[in-house]
């Protein structure tokens, strides 16, 4: 199996390094990262400036220590290294695209701005089945243990989907990583996150703002993402890009639009000069 691993958190972080040395397991993985965090930029990609794109090697930052390639760190967005990697670094089209480990979680509305559920949607444009994976910040968090129960749960999921591509997001609080874990398939929360703006000024006198805020209220009557990993326990979620709504669909191909095919007459107050149609200056 071919792997394209990637991240938002960039080619140096921890959960990427964790990361890969389980997928390698699965398979060869070959990674493209971002040379820099990108945490929050959602699907951006870049087009009016030149992709840079820097080989790295294992030990690069200790002269003289051997080592063979390491990946390919991007100057751009998560979904601009999906891009790149899959056209112009892996040797043929790979089988799966994974983005993580992520520090901090991606659920509820947050998936909308995620970096990093933004590059699995972009190996799943691919045709690619692809995973995002994300765990709770914590200080101190384990890591290598979240990677460990990251790989086996993408690979019983491999196991049991169905033939076509498929997109998944993966959510891993800490409490999980603390005792026997359990996995809970839920949809995502779209209720609205608390967000909030606190002001402040700089050195100089000048106005900020700084976004704050807690999560969205648990107030489903289902269960989701957001309320399952209130719990403790890990989230799975198949997800789509097609953001087309049916249903709506459906009623509006109904609708008939009987436009004019001449343009409307201006009123006077837009035309040249006013309502004062003497063309005389008024005093």
């Amino acid at each position: 199996m071919l792997i394209l691993l990637t991240n938002d958190d960039g080619i140096y972080a921890p959960g990427l390094a964790a990361f890969k040395q389980e997928l390698t397991l699965l398979g060869d993985v070959y990674v493209v990262a971002p040379a820099t965090e990108q945490s929050g930029v959602g699907h951006s990609i870049t087009y009016l400036t030149p992709l840079i794109v820097k080989e790295v090697f294992h030990n690069e930052r200790c002269p003289g220590a051997g080592g063979g390639r390491w990946g390919w760190a991007v100057q751009g967005s998560p979904a601009d290294c999906v891009k790149v990697g899959i056209t112009e670094f892996c040797p043929r089209p790979p089988d799966l695209v994974v983005s993580g480990i992520n520090s901090g979680l991606n659920a509820g509305i947050n998936v909308l701005y995620s970096g990093t559920v933004a590059a699995a949607i972009e190996g799943a444009f691919f045709g690619i089945t692809s995973v995002a994976v994300s765990l709770e910040y914590a200080e101190h968090a384990q890591i290598e243990r979240a990677a460990h129960l990251a790989r086996q749960i993408i690979q019983r999921t491999l196991k049991r989907k169905g033939p076509g591509p498929q997109l998944y997001n993966i959510n891993i609080p800490t409490a999980a990583l603390r005792g026997p874990p359990k996995v809970c398939v839920v949809p995502m929360n779209v209720t609205r996150y608390g967000d909030s703006f606190e002001k402040r000024k700089d050195p100089w006198g000048r106005d900020y703002y700084w976004l704050t805020g807690g999560p969205a209220p648990l107030v489903s009557r289902h269960e989701t993402d957001l309320s399952a990993l209130a719990k403790g326990m890990i989230t799975l979620t198949p997800l789509d890009y097609n953001m087309t709504r049916q249903a709506v669909l459906a009623e509006m191909e109904k609708w008939q639009f009987r436009l004019s095919q001449r343009g409307s007459r201006r009123p006077a107050a837009a035309r040249p000069g006013g309502g004062n149609r003497s063309g005389r200056k008024e005093r």
